[in-house]
């Protein structure tokens, strides 16, 4: 998560937590800061009221508060089945689910057991201060350009950098969520006052949550900047002592600030610049690279180095180095000023700017260590342009196989990822974009090729061991984080529907 907002841009914005409608998923375009987020669009504005209106009726009949439907099985299938009334069936979902408490609890219930790792998660550490980081959460709760919650019950809570803290990334991602193991990240900066975590508090949390569960899971990120030399030596340590698990970086550069420069980019295929970096992942078997690509402010041409963020220098940089994998975050999804343009080019000619870049990179190079991770870019068209968040799914199963998409969800800067977890268990590619576009369906819920996404490839990646039935070897199911959850279940406590960032605060026309 990076913070690209300048202050003109804040001016048009607010946390996503302070709009005043409670929704189970979002029904705007909450931004974690990495790019300005589009005002309401007419079909999400539609979305947001055929859900208050569902949820008034269902909520009556079941007898219960409208806001404890909305926080339901039921109020989650009420959300999917208004997105299918506006934007035509791309989710699966029953009337009976949205009806019946049994029926939503039934769906849920076949899924409970689901291997889920999230490889695209962050929180920042307990001192941190700096409020410019919370335009994530104020985009969230409905402060973006379409003017739309993604998580409404960010609604009415308060702006307060303790929601994007330790307790409440263990309550989002674990208790409030389908979640079973984590990878923890952060953004780098020049300015030590704003980075989110260091390695060593990333290792902490880790360390933390693993003796806490009495398993593995959480993982931890360490940093890379090559073209900050301390960062090349601080490598050593973050293998050795530290034993983090993958790396990560922004080849744009500095990405945190109040007018953000991005100073200090750097190219993946600079064999000067870039390359000892890998030398060291290498040496140390720490081989899995995550570099930020894409997911650009929508001005982004006005940045002096916009250019590192887009795909051009992953090619040969795979080529050079086959035995280091490359996880690209965000899929390389570049932001578009004119979305609903770009979606009736797609329904054309079934091109998506950047995402087509990205699928075509193993044919052009001849590769097979880049993996896509979908975070924040699945979640952003699932609740704005689903038709387009089925079709990028489904072009890059195309390009680089099923087996290297990676599942993220860029948490918890919007909130508790389940409402993106019910989008990939729910979404299906149109039968028209599948004909006239060649891709394949996604299938069920619990079917290959969503399994493989959700955990099964990142288990390949991180050493996660699995059994014959993509289920871990470790027993998630009995340890102490899941006896904490039932417990918490069991108290009555729900998921919050609380969205973080920044939304828009007009609408579009």
């Amino acid at each position: 998560m990076s913070m690209w907002l300048t202050n003109q841009q804040l001016q048009h914005l607010q946390r996503a937590y302070q709009k005043q409608v409670e929704c189970p998923v979002p029904t705007q375009v909450i931004s974690s800061g990495e790019c300005f987020p589009p005002p309401q669009t007419r079909q999400q504005a539609q979305v947001e009221s055929l859900i208050q209106e569902e949820a008034k009726l269902y909520a009556s009949r079941q007898g219960i508060p409208c806001r404890t439907y909305l926080r339901s099985p039921s109020g989650m299938a009420a959300a999917f089945l208004a997105m299918n009334q506006v934007h035509g069936e791309v989710y699966n979902v029953d009337t009976d689910e949205a009806e019946d408490p049994e029926a939503a609890q039934a769906r849920k219930d076949e899924t409970k057991d689901q291997f889920i790792f999230d490889v695209h998660t962050h929180h920042v550490h307990d001192d941190y201060s700096w409020e410019g980081q919370l335009w994530i959460r104020d985009a969230a709760r409905g402060n973006n350009q379409s003017r739309i919650p993604w998580n409404p019950e960010l609604v009415e809570q308060e702006l307060d950098l303790k929601y994007y803290k330790f307790d409440y990334y263990l309550k989002d991602m674990f208790f409030d969520s389908d979640t079973t193991i984590a990878l923890l990240s952060t953004s780098p900066s020049v300015d030590p006052y704003k980075i989110l975590l260091s390695d060593d508090q990333m290792v902490a949390t880790r360390n933390l949550v693993n003796r806490l569960s009495g398993t593995r899971r959480l993982l931890a990120h360490g940093v890379i900047w090559p073209s900050v030399p301390e960062y090349l030596e601080a490598m050593d340590r973050a293998a050795t002592e530290l034993k983090v698990d993958s790396w990560k970086g922004y080849t744009i550069g500095d990405v945190l600030g109040a007018e953000p420069t991005f100073d200090k980019p750097w190219r993946m295929d600079d064999d000067d610049l870039t390359y000892p970096t890998y030398e060291k992942a290498h040496k140390y078997g720490v081989q899995n690279i995550c570099v930020h690509k894409g997911v650009l402010p929508i001005d982004y041409e006005s940045i002096p180095n916009w250019h590192y963020a887009s795909l051009e220098d992953l090619g040969k940089a795979a080529q050079d180095w086959p035995d280091l994998n490359f996880h690209i975050y965000h899929a390389g999804l570049k932001m578009w000023r004119d979305a609903h343009g770009v979606s009736e080019a797609f329904e054309k000619t079934g091109r998506l700017p950047w995402i087509d870049e990205m699928a075509a990179i193993p044919e052009k190079y001849g590769v097979s260590n880049v993996y896509a991770d979908i975070g924040l870019s699945f979640g952003a068209l699932a609740i704005t342009h689903p038709r387009l968040a089925a079709a990028m799914l489904g072009i890059l199963i195309k390009g680089l196989g099923s087996n290297r998409v990676l599942w993220g969800t860029d948490s918890i800067w919007a909130g508790s990822p389940q409402w993106q977890i019910e989008a990939l268990r729910r979404i299906e590619i149109p039968v028209d974009l599948q004909d006239k576009h060649s891709l394949e369906p996604l299938g069920s819920a619990d079917g290959p090729v969503k399994n493989a996404i959700f955990g099964i490839n990142a288990a390949g990646q991180y050493g996660i061991e699995l059994d014959s039935d993509g289920q871990p070897i470790a027993n998630y199911k009995d340890d102490e984080l899941s006896r904490l959850k039932a417990e918490y279940l069991d108290a009555g406590n729900q998921r919050d529907n609380l969205f973080w960032g920044w939304i828009q605060n007009r609408k579009s026309g």
